[in-house]
C-alpha cells in the first residue's frame, strides 16, 4: 500500500494509504477491476442519508477516509464517526464453481442506539478500521463487499450457519408472522390466532429486537384496513364504526368493534399480526430483564395492562395486548424518557403474570391489583409515575375533545411536578433548568444545563403551558398577567419544599404567538471554594495570589456568561477574609452565601446600581469592594478611583481575553494613565468538561497526537518568542511523563457519567500580570496583541488555549473540549 495525498487540514500529519479491501477468508473469490483513481462505492451516515463516491485512501489512526463525490475532483476527509456503513459498487466474483466457503453464517450486528441488523456473510474480517462482510447476493455467485467502522457499531454476534438448501439473502426473522406476503381480500381464509402463531411465539431477546426492527420498517397498515383485508369486518361496517367514532373521540377503533362484539378479541390481535407485523412473544418462557421493570411502576404496568421485557440504552421493549395504541406507547416513551417498542402478548397471559414478575424482581407490587383489569384510578407513587400519568391523561383528553381543557396552576399534580422536577435538578448537580413553550399543540420541552451541555429532561403536553409559567411566576412573586415583556424574579424554594435550602434566578421571556420561555438558574450549590480548588497552574496560582494580596488595586476576572467568574472571585475573598478586613460586595443576584461578608444585592428598578453601591461602599470604611460585574462607564469609573484610593477592587468584566479586556475598559472612556496605575491583573477563564474518573484510562500517546499539541501549543507564540519544539517537548516530558512518556487520556463512558466518558467541570485561565512593560501599552493604548507579546515576554503569560493544552497533558480533559471553549 502507497502513501498518497495529506491528510486534511487541522488534523496531524499521519501516513494515508491506499485502501487494500479484504477478502473472504479461505479464498475462492476476487475483486473486480478497480478504477486507478480509487474504489467506487455507496455510503450510509449516521443520520440515514446514502450517497455515492469514489474511496481514495484511509487514516487508520486518524480514523478517516479521503473520498471524492463525483464529477468533483476536489478530495474531502469522512471521518469514521460519520459512517453507518459503506459498500463497495463492484461486487466479489467467485473464482471456481464452488468456493472454498460455500456455507454462509448468519450474524447479528448491534450498531450504536441499539439498531439490529441481521443478514448472511460468507467469512469476515475485523480489525483496527472496522468489520468487513461479504454478503451474498444469489447462490455461489457474487457478494457485495460491506464494512461497518468501529464507531458504527457496540458488538457482533455469529449464530449457527444457514443450511445448505437456505436462501443466501439476508431473512426475516423466523418469528414475525408478517414475513410471508399476504393474500387478496377475496383469497384470504382467517385461521384462528393460536393456531397461526403455533410454534412461533418469540422467547429469544435479541430475535425479538430484530422482529420489532423489522415491523418499524414495515409499510403503515391502519387497523381497519387490516380487519377489512382479512375479511373479519365489511367496509360498510367500518365506515359506521367510523362515523360512530367520531362522536366518541378517545375510543381505539379496534376496542370499539370489540365491545360492539362485531369482531372477537382474537380477531383483532389477528390482524395485528397478520397485517400490520407485529411479533408475538411468549411472555410466560420470555427472559424477563429486572432493569426493564424497574424502568415502569407496577401500578403504571397494571393501568397500562403491559409488562416490560428488555431494556437496552435509549430503548424499552414491552409486550402489550394492542402494541398500536398510540396513547400507550407515549405514556411510556414519556415516562422512562427513551424509545419504546411493544410485542404482542395475549391478554390472559398478560393478565396473570404482570404481578408475578414484578413479585419474582423483588419490586413493589401494592400499587394495583392482582391479575383481571387493572384499576382506573391509580394514585401515582413516583416522580416519573406522576409524570407519566399526565402525559396518559393529556392524551386522552386530547382524543375526547376537539380542545382539551387547560390546566390551572393551582392543579395538585402540577404543583407536585414543579417541586420534582427542582429536587431532581439539585441533586443531578444542574446548573439552569430551560422550560421551552410552543404555540398551537405542540408539548412542551424541559432541558437541563449539566456541566455547561444542554439534555433533554422531559415533555409535557401543551394544555400545562400556561399554568407551568403561571406557577413558576407566582412562586417568584412576578405579575402572572405581563406576557408581553420579558421577568425577572428569584424563588426561596424552602418555602415550597422544606428541607431544601435552594434559591433559584428566574428569567422569563415572551416568544412568539403568545408563547414565554422560563429559565431557572440553581444557586443552591452556590458555596465558596477554596482557591487552591480552582485548577489554576501553579504559575497562576502563585501569582495570582501575589496580585490579590496588594493592599489596594484593581483585579478582573473575566469571561462569558457561566463561565465561573463569580465563583473565582468569592473564592479569592474567601483567601482574603481576615478578622483585620473589611469587605463589602455588590452583586446581582447573591449566588453565593458568605456570612464573613457584607454583601449587597442591586436593584436597577429603584435606581439602586453598582455605581451608586461602590460609592456608598467608599463611605463606610472598606479594605475590600467586589463589584459584581462592569456594566457601565460610571461603574468602571468609579472602580478605578476606588483602586486608586488605597482599596482592592475586585470585579468582573464579559470579554473574551485577558489583552481584550484592557481595550474594552479604555473604549468605555477610561484614562489610560489612571487606569495603568490602577490595574493588577486580569484573569480571563473558561469552563471545560473533565474526564469521568471512573472509566478514564490512559495509553502512551503516538508521536501524532504529539505533534498536534506541539502545534496549538506554539502557533500561540509571536514568531520571535516562540520556543524549540524539542525543548518544549523535553519539558512537557519533564513535568507530565511517566517512565519517559507522554500519556494519553480517553473515557469510554459508564453510568456514573451517563456514558458520555465526561463528568464535571475544570477551569482554563489566562493571567495577564500588569508588569511594567504591560503598563506602557496600556498607557499607549496598544492593541491587544502587543500586549500579549509583551505579556509573554516579561512574564509566565499563557493563553486560555496553552493552558488548556497543559491541562490535555495532564490527564484532566480532552483536547476536543479545549478546542470547543477557546479560540486560537
Amino acid at each position: 500500500m502507497t502513501p498518497v495525498s495529506s491528510p486534511p487540514p487541522g488534523t496531524v500529519s499521519t501516513e494515508v494509504v491506499a485502501i487494500d479491501w479484504p477478502l473472504p477468508p479461505g479464498g475462492g473469490y476476487v475483486h473486480a477491476p478497480a478504477s486507478p483513481e480509487g474504489l467506487s462505492c455507496h455510503m450510509e451516515a449516521i443520520n440515514g442519508q446514502v450517497r455515492s463516491l469514489l474511496l481514495v485512501s484511509a487514516n487508520e489512526a486518524g480514523r478517516f477516509f479521503l473520498v471524492q463525490q463525483p464529477p468533483a475532483r476536489t478530495t474531502m476527509t469522512l471521518r469514521f464517526a460519520m459512517v453507518r456503513r459503506l459498500w463497495l459498487s463492484k461486487t466479489l466474483q467467485a473464482t471456481t464453481a464452488t468456493p472454498a466457503i460455500d456455507r454462509p453464517s448468519r450474524f447479528l450486528l448491534t450498531l450504536r442506539h441499539a439498531d439490529l441488523v441481521q443478514g448472511q456473510t460468507v467469512g469476515h474480517v475485523e480489525n483496527g478500521m472496522g468489520l468487513f462482510l461479504f454478503q451474498p447476493l444469489e447462490g455461489n455467485g457474487p457478494l457485495e463487499c460491506v464494512f461497518y467502522p468501529r464507531e458504527a457499531y457496540q458488538k457482533v454476534q455469529w449464530l449457527e450457519p444457514v443450511p445448505e438448501a437456505a436462501s443466501p439473502t439476508p431473512e426475516p426473522v423466523a418469528a414475525a408472522p408478517s414475513a410471508p406476503p399476504a393474500p387478496t381480500p377475496a383469497q384470504e381464509e382467517p385461521t384462528s390466532l393460536s393456531s397461526s402463531l403455533s410454534g412461533n411465539a418469540i422467547v429469544d431477546p435479541e430475535q425479538l429486537l430484530v422482529a420489532l426492527e423489522q415491523q418499524a420498517r414495515m409499510p403503515v397498515v391502519r387497523i381497519g384496513e387490516a380487519l377489512t383485508a382479512l375479511g373479519l369486518v365489511t367496509r360498510e361496517q367500518l365506515a359506521d364504526v367510523l362515523e360512530k367514532q367520531k362522536t366518541e373521540r378517545g375510543a381505539p377503533l379496534g376496542e370499539m368493534l370489540v365491545q360492539s362484539g362485531q369482531i372477537s378479541r382474537e380477531d383483532l390481535q389477528m390482524a395485528l399480526v397478520r397485517k400490520m407485523g407485529y411479533p408475538v412473544v411468549d411472555v410466560a418462557r420470555f427472559q424477563i430483564h429486572a432493569e426493564a421493570l424497574k424502568k415502569v411502576p407496577f401500578a403504571m404496568a397494571q393501568r397500562l395492562h403491559v409488562l416490560p421485557l428488555l431494556q437496552r440504552p435509549g430503548l424499552l421493549v414491552v409486550a402489550a395486548e394492542d402494541p398500536s395504541l398510540r396513547s400507550t406507547i407515549d405514556a411510556l416513551e414519556f415516562l422512562t424518557q427513551s424509545r419504546v417498542l411493544a410485542a404482542l402478548a395475549g391478554a390472559v397471559q398478560l393478565a396473570e403474570l404482570i404481578q408475578p414478575s414484578y413479585a419474582h424482581a423483588g419490586l413493589d407490587t401494592s400499587g394495583g391489583q392482582t391479575g383481571g383489569r387493572p384499576q382506573e384510578q391509580v394514585v401515582p407513587v413516583s416522580a416519573s409515575e406522576l409524570r407519566a400519568s399526565l402525559e396518559l391523561d393529556s392524551s386522552q383528553e386530547e382524543d375526547t375533545a376537539d380542545v382539551a381543557p387547560q390546566i390551572t396552576q393551582t392543579d395538585n399534580s402540577l404543583v407536585r411536578l414543579i417541586n420534582t422536577m427542582i429536587i431532581d435538578a439539585q441533586k443531578q448537580g444542574v446548573s439552569d433548568i430551560h422550560i421551552e413553550t410552543y404555540p398551537g399543540k405542540r408539548k412542551i420541552r424541559i432541558r437541563f444545563r449539566r456541566d455547561g451541555v444542554l439534555a433533554p429532561y422531559m415533555e409535557l403536553p401543551h394544555t400545562y403551558r400556561s399554568a407551568l409559567v403561571a406557577r413558576i411566576k407566582i412562586m417568584c412573586e412576578l405579575d402572572i398577567s405581563e406576557r408581553r415583556k420579558p421577568q425577572d424574579g428569584k424563588i426561596n424554594f424552602n418555602k415550597f419544599s422544606s428541607g431544601h435550602h435552594l434559591e433559584l434566578r428566574v428569567a422569563t421571556i415572551p416568544t412568539q404567538a403568545g408563547a414565554e420561555d422560563v429559565v431557572l438558574r440553581l444557586l443552591s450549590s452556590a458555596k465558596p471554594v477554596s482557591l487552591s480548588a480552582l485548577g489554576l497552574s501553579p504559575a497562576n496560582h502563585r501569582q495570582l495570589t501575589e496580585a490579590v494580596e496588594r493592599p489596594y488595586g484593581m483585579v478582573l476576572c473575566v469571561g462569558p456568561t457561566g463561565s465561573g467568574k463569580t465563583t473565582t472571585l468569592h473564592s479569592v475573598l474567601q483567601h482574603l477574609n481576615t478578622p483585620e478586613r473589611k469587605i463589602w460586595t455588590a452583586e446581582d443576584p447573591v449566588e453565593i452565601t458568605n456570612p464573613d461578608l457584607r454583601q449587597v444585592q442591586v436593584n436597577p428598578k429603584i435606581d439602586w446600581t453598582f455605581a451608586k453601591a461602590l460609592r456608598a461602599f467608599l463611605r463606610a470604611d472598606p479594605d475590600i469592594i467586589m463589584v459584581g460585574e462592569i456594566r457601565d462607564q460610571e461603574t468602571a469609573q468609579v472602580a478605578v478611583e476606588a483602586s486608586l484610593t488605597g482599596h482592592l477592587v475586585l470585579s468582573t468584566l464579559h470579554t473574551n481575553s485577558a489583552p481584550e479586556t484592557i481595550i474594552r475598559l479604555l473604549d468605555m472612556g477610561m484614562d489610560p494613565f489612571n487606569f495603568a496605575d490602577s490595574l493588577l491583573a486580569v484573569l480571563a477563564q473558561r469552563l471545560a468538561r473533565k474526564w469521568c474518573p471512573q472509566c478514564k484510562r490512559t495509553e502512551v500517546a503516538d508521536e501524532d497526537y504529539i505533534q498536534t499539541l506541539l502545534h496549538e501549543y506554539l502557533r500561540s507564540f509571536p514568531e520571535a518568542l516562540r520556543p524549540d519544539p524539542e525543548a518544549q517537548r523535553a519539558q512537557w516530558l519533564h513535568q507530565y511523563g511517566h517512565n519517559d512518556q507522554l500519556l494519553r487520556a480517553h473515557a469510554p463512558g459508564c453510568v456514573h457519567c451517563h456514558h458520555t466518558g465526561l463528568s464535571g467541570r475544570l477551569g482554563l485561565h489566562e493571567l495577564l500580570l500588569v508588569v511594567p512593560e504591560v503598563r506602557h501599552c496600556i498607557q499607549q493604548r496598544a492593541r491587544p496583541e502587543a500586549i500579549q507579546q509583551a505579556a509573554m515576554q516579561h512574564s509566565h503569560f499563557r493563553t486560555l488555549r496553552q493552558d488548556g493544552i497543559e491541562k490535555v497533558l495532564a490527564g484532566l480533559t480532552s483536547l476536543e473540549e479545549v478546542r470547543a471553549n477557546c479560540n486560537g
